[in-house]
């Protein structure tokens, strides 16, 4: 028998709250994240999205830092988050020397690039907004505060990147390359990032209502959650009490367009499909399901689809928080672990907000948070362009 992986922190900054504490008092009141915008310029202003309630300013003294160009939002944002999953989890210097950082991101540091890129010609800070525009950048960045991890890895596979990101470092654990890991991602709203979905047309103009017959796309949002995991033997011998257990694990590629999902969901399904494989479970077995969920027409039909391939007509009750937070994309499957993890340690499940009218053959989702059994095992779905789809299963740990 594999030794288990356990996550022993986790930390979390989105549209509803910075910190564990403010997000699960959102998750609970019903209270959504998605409104105007505060903090992006943007002419599209009718545009809803998902912004976190601080300025840069605001987190850098929340961070003690002083005003730095190179300081990208991303890596606020990320540190912040990183900084509750490491206090929770207890972790010295020492023990975060020992540990590799995984994080995900795409846009990276280009909310800073696009305030001089008109200047790039005569702008003398041209290099240092060119130093922390890449995604490694934004890595670093976050890490550098708080000591020298064992090593450092940048995931970037779109909306399933920071799952991806706690695969990776799952895979670390399994195959003895580390005891301990730090992963997770961060994305923060962009010109580039908001025209680039508008382009697509897959932008709602109202409140996103995923699994709504009458949905019209998504609202972006932003955000950032780190997860400390390591293996139950090294939890035990640094003396932390595991909050629960990275049961299983998918991932898998329909290959079948560049940015829609295939629509039987053949790369959702196989991604499910091992992950329940992986944590030795029966799909009856699941109490809960947070969808991927975006309220594109695409995305809900085609996860509909692939979510009635594996549990038929006795679908567990589902949901999508992206109607909390909008789709924090690249950071979005982190976000939405620590979101389970939430409704694991509390019984509770996040209901469906803005969700009227049942779509055609599709899923109805959960408007009720109240469980009607102890929730034990959680399924998460992250798909990314491309269907690069990942799953996870978060379970209550059974010492």
């Amino acid at each position: 028998m594999e030794e288990p992986i356990v996550i022993t922190g986790a930390g979390i900054v989105s549209a509803i709250g910075v910190g564990m504490k403010e997000t699960l008092a959102s998750l609970k009141a019903g209270k959504t994240g998605i409104g105007e915008m505060k903090y992006l310029t943007s002419r599209h202003r009718d545009l809803p999205v998902g912004e976190v309630p601080l300025s840069n300013a605001e987190m850098m003294k929340m961070l003690g830092v002083e005003d730095d160009i190179r300081l990208t939002r991303t890596a606020l944002m990320g540190r912040l988050a990183l900084r509750e999953a490491l206090e929770i989890a207890q972790m010295t210097e020492e023990q975060i020397r020992q540990a590799p950082f995984i994080s995900a991101t795409t846009v990276g540091g280009m909310d800073r690039r696009e305030l001089y890129f008109a200047q790039e010609q005569d702008c003398d800070l041209v290099h240092a907004e060119i130093s922390t525009h890449h995604c490694g950048s934004c890595t670093e960045m976050i890490a550098q505060p708080f000591g020298e991890f064992a090593s450092m890895a940048t995931v970037s596979t779109a909306c399933s990147s920071a799952t991806n990101a706690m695969i990776t470092g799952a895979n670390m654990l399994r195959c003895g390359m580390a005891d301990i890991v730090v992963v997770g991602g961060s994305e923060c709203l962009t010109l580039f990032h908001l025209n680039g979905f508008n382009t697509l047309m897959i932008l709602d103009h109202e409140p996103c209502r995923p699994f709504d017959k009458d949905r019209a796309g998504l609202n972006l949002g932003e955000g950032a959650a780190y997860l400390v995991m390591e293996t139950a033997a090294s939890a035990s011998k640094r003396g932390v009490k595991p909050m629960c257990q990275l049961s299983g694990y998918g991932n898998a590629c329909d290959a079948f367009h560049q940015t829609a999902s295939s629509p039987e969901g053949e790369g959702a399904w196989l991604a499910m499909q091992e992950a329940l494989r992986m944590a030795g479970l029966q799909p009856g077995e699941i109490q809960y399901v947070n969808a991927h969920g975006t309220g594109t027409p695409n995305n809900d039909e085609s996860e509909s689809h692939a979510l009635r391939r594996i549990f038929g007509e006795d679908l567990p009750p589902v949901s999508s928080t992206k109607s909390f937070t909008g789709h924090t994309t690249s950071a979005s499957g982190s976000i939405e672990a620590v979101i389970c993890m939430l409704a694991l340690e509390h019984q509770f499940m996040p209901p469906q907000i803005n969700w009227h009218t049942p779509m055609d053959d599709g899923i109805v989702p959960v408007t009720d948070s109240t469980p009607k059994q102890e929730i034990r095992y959680i399924l998460s779905n992250a798909f990314g362009f491309g269907g690069n789809d990942s799953s996870l299963v978060i379970s209550k740990y059974e010492d």
